[in-house]
Order: structure tokens, then C-alpha cells, then sequence
């Protein structure tokens, strides 16, 4: 049903050490919106600083649609008040604008123009708004301005040292990246549980689907609302970013010279499709970066991405070449609208609990055939997770486990897991995350998609949106900063708009010459 993990947990009770100094960030995307509820059509605030250059401030998409980063941190209450004073900074920057409390947006016109992420005149600002716009022209704006969380995850060098054997993280890349990727084929078969557990998208707005048919069986409320009655996760359907031209990629997780040779060999793969749009339009404007399947690596549709912080001008697979895996990336988490900061402590302690779990498992190799099989569960998840005697298929589909069984299995699992962090720390913590999350398999009313549709169907898609983006501006306006200073942001948003300048500055070649001199 799920790996025998007993001995590893074993080994992980004796050497609970190897846990001390796990690695976290969190990133953040949130949409601002007009008091009404409607797309801000206004800039990227200038108060905020630069988004090409800011450390913890920038966008995403579009110039509505912000996105928050925090450093690496080993203190999961640190962390999130970092990203809290981020929040409370934001809120008091922008005046009657609202930070959009769910990954679906709302009430977008028929005729909207979603203002593609500007930034500046240098050539490596020009080329993220370019990018932006074949990301338009190949998927529409729309898919582009779904917000979610993204978790990054490292485990600290001595668990490699005592599980692995490892000396340093120089001469031990090899085995260390070998484990991420373990983990990474343990996340594709059994990270379903993310949103079972904390999907929050069982709705969308009308306007959402521009007028267009959907083949999926929504119920219409009165309201405007889409939905599904079993729903965990829409963001995470086909209705959110998906590119189907990937699938036939092959890019697989069993090695990671392997793995990048996928991704290079994708970024000059030719797209029939793409290269019918054209390069540049009539008015000789560019309409895309190139017309390969993927413009750029980051263009991979992925719910888990292996990453190394990579140098200047260094693309993500180079720096996986140079130095391996460094940490993990987790994309699966949608906006949780039940927190101000769209995230809370018990979704980053279930995260360390699996994500460790997967390091821990047995994850035998996958062909891409069953990568593509893995997403049968992951649909089946998204879109009736919650339905009454839900299956879980393994082994692609040749056998059928109960949901409620498969899940309990698992979470007595991660307790053992909990123990061993609770040990270190002498609390409780993430042994009661265990317990609260447990129950929801029982009873698929307490997840938060089951919680946040009935507030959905009370108030509908505008109505939750607004109240709840209205409380947080306020609660977050009116709190102190906890870890930041107001000077540090201050200081912060001044010195990302003089690296811009400076960036711009240093530019000689015509956009034309830096493409084609780039590849």
C-alpha cells in the first residue's frame, strides 16, 4: 500500500541529530485587487522598490500580481514572521488596494488587459517581460494570474552524512542529489495528500472561464460560483497552468544527468504549435522568446522542481550541473485563505514531516510512463478528493486502496517522524499537526477545501474574497513588524531601484543583438 519505511524510521529515531538545521523558504504570489474586487490596473507600487532586483519583494506575471520571497531559514516561527512583516509592510504601501486572499481570481472582465510584469529597460528586464508575453500567447493571461505557494526545502548536510555517508557537500553532489530525486519520485506518488489535505480552489468564478465551455460538471450557484461538489483543487486542474506539449518530453527523476539532459534537450525542442504564432507580430514586436516547447527551463510545468541557486547569467540546469541538488521546490500549495500570509505553521510542519518521509522511502526508478500514470491519483485527488470511499490506485492501477486507509497507513508514518523532531525541541508541535490532519481522512470535512466551500457557497467567490481581503488589510496595517525594521525596507527598496539603474546602465546591445547573442 505505501513503502515499509520501518527501518529507516528506526534508524532516523537513533540518529535524530540529523535533522538539526533543515533548510525553509516560502515563497508567496497574491493578486492586487481594486476595493471592488477587480484586478488593480495600476503599477507596481514605487515605494516597494524594484521588482527585478528586490530580495524578499517582486512580481510574477503581471504588474497586479505581487510575489513575496523570504530567506533560507532554519526557524519555522522566524520564518513565518518574516514573511508576516513582508504582509504588514505591503498592506501599509498600498493605499486602498488589497492583497486577493485565494489562488482563483475574481471578477475579471470580458474585455480585461492583464498589464504584463514590467521590468525596466536593461536587457535581462526586457527578456522576463518577454518571456511573459509568450507565456501569454501560449496559454492566455488568465492561467498566468492563479496565485499559489511554493515551498523550498533542504535537508541539513549532516543527514546526509549519517544517512548517506557523505564527508562534504563538494565531493558528496552526487549521492546528496541522488536522495533529492528520491524524494522527488516518492512526491509524484504520494504528494496527492498536499491537496487532499489543503487544497483551497474547490470554486471558481463564471468569469474566470471568459465564456468559454468546460468539460468538467460544475455547479452553478446564484452567486456566479462554479464548482465541484468533492473539489480539493482547481488551481491545480487543467483548468490552471498546464502545458500538454510537455507531456511527450520524457523528462524523468531516476538520475540527474538524466534529468537535465531533459531539460536542455527541451528548451531547443521545436513546437509546431509556437512556431505558427511567429516570432514578432506585424508592428515587429516580439511575441515570444523563441518557438521551442519550452522558452525558458522555468517554463517546465512541474509540481516539485529539483534547484541550485544559480550565479549570475547561469541557467537552473547549468547550476545543477556545477554543484547538484541543492534544495527542493514544492508547488502544490494553494493560497490557504484561512491565513493572512496565505500559509501557517501546520502546512510548513506537515511539509518537513512528508518531505521527509519521501527522503526516508524506498522510491523505486520511474519511467515516464508511470510519472504520467502518477497523475491519474493526483486528478483523482483534485477534483472528487473528498467524495465518499475515494480509492487510491497503485502501482498504475493495478491495485485499489481505500483513501482513508492509505492515508492513516501514511500518518502513522510521519508521527514516528514528529517524535523524532518533537524530541529535539521538547515540544509537541508537530506531533499535534499529525493528530489534527489524521482526523481529516475520517471525516473530509475538516480539510480546507471541504471548510473554505462553505463560506464559498454562503458568500460566494466576490463576497469571501473581498471580506477576507478586507480584514487581513486591516489586520495586517495595523500590526508591528517582528523581525524587519522599517528602515530595512526602506533601505531594501532604495537599493534594488540604484541595482536597476545600474543594471540599465551597463546595457550596450539592441534587444535583437542580446537574443540572438543568447542563443
Amino acid at each position: 500500500m505505501i513503502p515499509d519505511v520501518s527501518q529507516a524510521l528506526s534508524w532516523l529515531e537513533a540518529h535524530p541529530d540529523a535533522l538539526k538545521g533543515i533548510g525553509r523558504g516560502i515563497e508567496r504570489e497574491t493578486l492586487r485587487v481594486k476595493p471592488d474586487g477587480h484586478l488593480a490596473t495600476t503599477g507596481h507600487p514605487a515605494s516597494l522598490g524594484s521588482a527585478l532586483t528586490h530580495k524578499w519583494i517582486t512580481t510574477d506575471f503581471a504588474e497586479t500580481l505581487l510575489e513575496f520571497i523570504t530567506p533560507v531559514d532554519q526557524d519555522i516561527d522566524h520564518l513565518l514572521a518574516f514573511l508576516r512583516d513582508i504582509h504588514r509592510h505591503v498592506a501599509r504601501e498600498l493605499g486602498e488596494e488589497r492583497m486577493w486572499p485565494m489562488s482563483m481570481p475574481c471578477m475579471i472582465d470580458p474585455d480585461q488587459d492583464i498589464e504584463l510584469a514590467q521590468y525596466g529597460s536593461s536587457h535581462i528586464g526586457q527578456m522576463k517581460t518577454l518571456y511573459r508575453q509568450g507565456l501569454k500567447n501560449r496559454y492566455g493571461a488568465l492561467m498566468q494570474i492563479i496565485s499559489g505557494v511554493h515551498y523550498n526545502f533542504s535537508l541539513p548536510l549532516s543527514f546526509w552524512q549519517e544517512w548517506a555517508g557523505v564527508k562534504d557537500a563538494e565531493s558528496g553532489k552526487e549521492v546528496i542529489s541522488d536522495g533529492y530525486l528520491r524524494m522527488i519520485r516518492n512526491y509524484y506518488r504520494f504528494g496527492w495528500v498536499i491537496p487532499y489535505l489543503f487544497g483551497a480552489s474547490p470554486a471558481i468564478c463564471s468569469s474566470f472561464l471568459q465564456g468559454k465551455e468546460s468539460a468538467l460538471p460544475f455547479e452553478r450557484s446564484d452567486k456566479g460560483m462554479l464548482s465541484l461538489p468533492y473539489a480539493t483543487s482547481l488551481r491545480l486542474s487543467d483548468l490552471g497552468y498546464t502545458n500538454k506539449s510537455q507531456s511527450s518530453l520524457n523528462i524523468t527523476f531516476n538520475n540527474l544527468a538524466e534529468y537535465i539532459k531533459g531539460l536542455k534537450a527541451a528548451i531547443k525542442t521545436p513546437s509546431e504549435e509556437f512556431a505558427g504564432m511567429g516570432m514578432k507580430d506585424e508592428n515587429g514586436d516580439f511575441l515570444q522568446l523563441n518557438t521551442n516547447v519550452l522558452q525558458i527551463e522555468n517554463e517546465l510545468y512541474a509540481p516539485i522542481r529539483p534547484k541550485r541557486v544559480t550565479r549570475s547569467g547561469e541557467a537552473p540546469s547549468d547550476a545543477l550541473q556545477r554543484g547538484g541538488i541543492e534544495y527542493i521546490e514544492v508547488r502544490s500549495l494553494d493560497i490557504n485563505p484561512f491565513s493572512p500570509i496565505g500559509v501557517d505553521a501546520n502546512q510548513v510542519r506537515f511539509l518537513d514531516l512528508f518531505l521527509i518521509w519521501c527522503a526516508l522511502a524506498e522510491a523505486p526508478e520511474m519511467s515516464s510512463a508511470e510519472l504520467a500514470c502518477t497523475r491519474k491519483n493526483w486528478n483523482r485527488m483534485i477534483l472528487e478528493g473528498r467524495k465518499p470511499g475515494q480509492t487510491i490506485a497503485m502501482e498504475c492501477e493495478k491495485a485499489q486502496h481505500q483513501l482513508v486507509y492509505v492515508g492513516k497507513a501514511l500518518f502513522s508514518d510521519l508521527r514516528r517522524v514528529a517524535e523524532t523532531l518533537d524530541g529535539q525541541s521538547g515540544e509537541h508541535h508537530y506531533q499535534e499537526v499529525c493528530d489534527r490532519l489524521v482526523a481529516s481522512f475520517d471525516d473530509p470535512d475538516l480539510t480546507y477545501s471541504a471548510r473554505f466551500l462553505q463560506t464559498l457557497k454562503a458568500n460566494g467567490i466576490g463576497g469571501a474574497g473581498l471580506a477576507l481581503a478586507e480584514q487581513y488589510r486591516q489586520q495586517l496595517s495595523e500590526e508591528s513588524l517582528e523581525v524587519l525594521t522599517e528602515q530595512q525596507l526602506s533601505d531594501e527598496a532604495l537599493r534594488s531601484k540604484v541595482s536597476q539603474q545600474e543594471i540599465e546602465e551597463s546595457d550596450t546591445l539592441s534587444l535583437d543583438a542580446f537574443l540572438k547573442d543568447k542563443g
